[in-house]
């Protein structure tokens, strides 16, 4: 089996990279299971004091493997998300986020979850669940309390683009730059966080993450069921083979 997802750990960086360029990182069973072991090998090693996570493509995730989605449903799909997205929210170390390109649906649940994110400004964005029947459901756990309210509500409902600079703007990521500036940007995130010491680091991120924890807990059960819910109805399923039909085309 191919390897989809790699972990490289260099002057106190661990870095895990997304490559599966064959379906744009989307969140097969597969690469949720090799991001989930990275996360965890990184919470372990010592050597590690920050997680960087990117993509080895312009692409960073498209969303949910649709193709995954129409054949089996999202009954574990949607739990198995919310367990990733909580493991990154509640990991040790910080977690940064660095987008070069398009970001989609269950993929901006991740870069909600992360702590810090750096975007180029050409980066894209589309929460497209309403588009075809769905709804931001696990997602909005790691994303509602990043956005204003008013971005929030146009952006779920309408599945329109926006790109790194509204991003910014929003609260969606921290930083926003020209492509050509993106990893000197980067550098600079890391360069900050190595002044603070490990136990600095795990403590401060555990306050500022708490409330997004007790979302997760009280209500991840229940938004996973609706997830699921949506998936498995005749609306989403026509769409979904709509828009697997159209890509194929």
């Amino acid at each position: 089996m191919s390897e989809l997802v790699r972990l490289e750990v260099s002057d106190g960086v661990a870095t895990i990279t997304l490559d599966s360029p064959h379906n744009r990182n989307a969140l097969s069973a597969a690469l949720v299971g090799e991001l989930t072991q990275a996360l965890d090998d990184c919470a372990a090693d010592d050597k590690a004091k920050v997680v960087v996570l990117r993509s080895s493509g312009r692409v960073f995730c498209s969303g949910a493997d649709m193709s995954e989605a129409a054949d089996v449903g999202m009954q574990q799909g949607s739990r198995t998300l919310i367990s990733l997205l909580r493991r990154i929210v509640a990991h040790p170390k910080p977690v940064v986020c660095v987008l070069a390109g398009p970001v989609r649906a269950g993929g901006i649940g991740i870069v909600g979850a992360c702590d810090v994110v750096v975007a180029a400004q050409e980066a894209t964005f589309a929460f497209t669940e309403a588009r075809l029947g769905l709804a931001p459901a696990a997602i909005s756990l790691t994303t509602v309390r990043r956005m204003t309210d008013r971005a929030t509500s146009l952006l779920f409902l309408s599945g329109e683009t926006f790109d790194g600079a509204e991003a910014a703007r929003i609260g969606l990521v921290t930083q926003a730059v020209p492509a050509d500036d993106l990893e000197s940007a980067v550098g600079s995130v890391l360069e900050s966080l190595s002044q603070a010491t490990s136990q600095g680091l795990s403590e401060t991120k555990n306050l500022l993450n708490a409330p997004v924890l007790a979302d997760i807990d009280e209500h991840g059960d229940d938004l996973a069921a609706m997830s699921a819910r949506l998936f498995g109805s005749d609306e989403a399923r026509e769409a979904m083979r709509a828009f697997l039909e159209k890509r194929s085309s």
